[in-house]
This record gives structure tokens, C-alpha cells and sequence, in this order.
């Protein structure tokens, strides 16, 4: 069995928080969930917390070599997708964690850190399981804020860092793009299970038929790209906070409603939108589900430690994208 990690320490974490917020921190705590970067909550001796976020090899459960910016879904971690991400969103005034302290050059820690206010009220996951009455406020202003990243467009299509510098992604549109990964997830799917592997040739023929009925299309808008009702904390007032940031996409808004249809249940009733192309809603249902089935097992074959909700995840994700196949049959 392969030996946990080690976290950071209160002792390795001082030197940042001290460079920071000027103070040696009287407690540290590794907060659940992240398999990308490290994120650490800093408690101060006033009883005030912030949040490290640290970008490191032994913070990272994916490995791989360095992610290629150009590919829309590569491995979306590190600094400077980061303050790209968190400098648009807060200039379109959409709420995030505010930024306290950046060190890009890995002066306080041998890796890239930013440490950020730590928004204490809570996800608005654990909000619309526990009290969904008081859900309702952050849920309708997170319906707000989607709207106006919808209105953020672009001619191109890609993470937030690289359109915005002038770059192009690969993939020729996002159509294109998501149906060659989710070819690429049938396949890596079916090395680590065999439902996916008796299914290939029929999920990739699905994948491809759904594909030749998207029209093409001129606009792109901003996208969160992973936004789970995880990803959205609650602020004292009400206010939602976006998180885990990094994937800033420009991109089609269906990308983002199939994965908020998805992981808001009844919920997205609030969030759902007129306008959205069902064509492109098909493809992107079933991509996201294939994407969630062989992301988690990829993942699995490193040594992430929280191993049942990965395969649970793969489990949920293989069953509905089996189910969209046989209902088109």
C-alpha cells in the first residue's frame, strides 16, 4: 500500500502566513476535498482564519507532465491560471474569496501559494442539504451571477488565461473539442472497466451522432467549468463565492448547465436559462457523464485517499451514461 502523504505543518506554513497576515499561525488545518493543490485553513490568535492555497507535486493527485494551455481541458491547476481567473471574475464583480497575498515565485514554500479570505458561512452544497429555505437567497443571486458571465463573450474558445492574451485552443469549437475528449474518455474508461469496454463502439457512435447535430455556432461565453454546489460558499449576507476557479473557460454556457443540471438536482430549477441549445444540452450530458466515469478511475490508479466517493462517482456517472445510450436505441 502505497504511504499517505504528508501535509504541511503549522511550522512549514508560518513563514507564508507570517509574509501575509504578519503572524505566526496558532493552528492549520487541511481542508477536505482537493485533489489539484493543497488547501489550508490558517487560524490566527484573534480568532480570525484565512485560507492557504499551495500548488505543489505532493499536493497534486493527477501528476502527469506540465498541462498544455492550449487544450480546453487539460489539468487545470496552478497560480497563474488563478489570478487570471480571480482577477475576470472580480472585475465582472462576481463575488470570489479576495485575495490577500500571492507569492508566485515560491519564496515562503518550495512551490507557488495565494492565500485568501476564508468565507466562513459554509458551501451551498451543505446549505441546500441542511436548511434549503435559507438556500433559496445565495441560490437566485448564483442565477444572477451565471447570467452575467453568460453575457462575458468571446470569439474563441478556451481557458480564461489564454483567450484573453489571444490565443486560440485546440479543437476547432467546443463541440469538436468535447466530443474528441469524450471519445478519449470512452477509451480510458474502458481500460478500467468492462461495462464501458462490452460498450465502446456504441458510446463512441452516440458520441459522434450527437456531434454532427450541433450547428455551428459564433459566440462563446464565460464558464465557471466545474460548478458544483461545492464550488459556491455562502457568505454571512447571502452572497454566493465561487472557488476552485482555475478552469475560467470561455466556452458554450450548455457546457455549464449540463454540469449544473447535473450536480443541482432539483435545485437547478433556479439556475436553469432560456435560450440554451438542446442539441449541444444532449452532447454535453453525455460527455459530462463520461468524463465523470473515467476521470475519477484515472485517478484511482494513483493513490488519492478518499477512494469510495471516486468510485461512487464513476459508479453514478457510468449508469446514467449507459442509460442515455439505451434510451436512444
Amino acid at each position: 500500500m502505497t504511504p499517505a502523504r504528508a501535509h504541511l505543518t503549522r511550522d512549514d506554513l508560518t513563514p507564508l502566513a507570517r509574509a501575509a497576515l504578519g503572524r505566526r499561525p496558532t493552528a492549520v488545518t487541511r481542508l477536505r476535498g482537493g485533489s489539484r493543490k493543497g488547501v489550508y485553513r490558517l487560524a490566527l490568535d484573534d480568532d480570525t482564519t484565512a485560507i492557504a492555497y499551495v500548488w505543489s507535486p505532493e499536493e497534486d493527485y493527477w501528476g502527469g507532465p506540465e498541462p498544455d494551455l492550449r487544450d480546453t481541458f487539460a489539468h487545470a491547476s496552478g497560480i497563474d491560471l488563478f489570478l487570471a481567473a480571480h482577477q475576470r471574475l472580480t472585475g465582472l464583480g462576481v463575488r470570489v474569496p479576495r485575495l490577500l497575498f500571492a507569492d508566485e515565485d515560491a519564496v515562503h514554500l518550495p512551490a507557488a501559494t495565494a492565500v485568501v479570505e476564508d468565507v466562513r458561512g459554509g458551501s451551498l452544497e451543505r446549505l441546500l442539504r441542511d436548511d434549503p429555505a435559507a438556500a433559496r437567497v445565495p441560490l437566485a443571486r448564483l442565477a444572477g451571477m451565471l447570467g452575467a458571465l453568460r453575457e462575458c463573450t468571446s470569439a474563441g474558445h478556451g481557458k480564461a488565461a489564454l483567450v484573453e492574451r489571444g490565443g486560440t485552443a485546440y479543437g476547432g469549437s467546443c463541440e469538436q473539442a468535447v466530443a474528441d475528449r469524450a471519445v478519449r474518455d470512452v477509451a480510458a474508461a474502458a481500460e478500467r472497466d468492462p461495462r464501458v469496454r462490452a460498450a465502446r463502439r456504441a458510446l463512441t457512435e452516440r458520441v459522434r451522432e450527437l456531434r454532427a447535430a450541433v450547428a455551428p455556432r459564433a459566440r462563446t461565453s464565460l464558464v465557471h467549468g466545474e460548478l458544483g454546489p461545492d464550488h459556491v460558499l455562502v457568505t454571512h449576507d447571502g452572497d454566493p463565492a465561487l472557488i476552485d476557479i482555475e478552469g475560467l473557460m470561455y466556452f458554450d454556457a450548455e457546457w455549464e448547465h449540463a454540469f449544473l443540471e447535473l450536480r443541482f438536482g432539483p435545485a437547478y430549477d433556479v439556475l436553469r436559462t432560456a435560450g440554451l441549445d438542446q442539441d449541444r444540452m444532449a452532447l454535453y450530458r453525455l460527455a459530462m457523464h463520461l468524463g465523470l466515469v473515467a476521470g475519477p478511475l484515472r485517478l484511482l490508479d494513483g493513490d488519492f485517499p478518499e477512494r469510495q466517493v471516486m468510485l461512487d462517482i464513476a459508479e453514478f456517472n457510468l449508469r446514467r451514461a449507459l442509460d442515455l445510450l439505451r434510451t436512444a436505441s
